[in-house]
């Protein structure tokens, strides 16, 4: 069981994320945005980061650049959720440090591979 951190701004992939976490055992916790996440990193201290790019305020890019300059929180492993399915984004977004990047709509086994993949690393 893993302790997983959700960041979407669309409610309707926070739920179906949640469930399916919460299917496969883990905890979850929910943030509506980067600036939530912040927050909710520290008290919430995931094992892995489950992440959407585009949100209102700060973007999933700006909100891993920020996990990535703190000592106490980048070590933990960020997967980009995104509707945004161009091989660019992808790259991008991996390199933005991400250890993997699953489109949506999410098929349940490409983002469980990923998230053993990233918390194995």
């Amino acid at each position: 069981m893993a302790r997983v951190l959700i960041v979407d701004d669309s409610r309707v992939y926070r739920y179906s994320l949640r469930k399916l976490m919460k299917e496969w055992g883990h905890e979850v916790f929910i943030a509506k945005n980067g600036e939530q996440a912040m927050d909710a990193v520290k008290e919430f201290q995931p094992d892995i980061i489950l992440m959407d790019i585009v949100m209102p305020g700060m973007s999933g890019y700006q909100t891993k650049r920020m996990l990535a300059r703190d000592d106490t929180t980048s070590g933990i492993p960020v997967i980009f959720v995104s509707t945004r399915s161009e091989e660019t984004d992808q790259i991008w977004g991996l390199r933005q440090g991400a250890a993997a990047y699953v489109t949506k709509p999410v098929q349940p086994e490409k983002l469980q591979a990923a998230m053993i993949e990233a918390m194995a690393a």
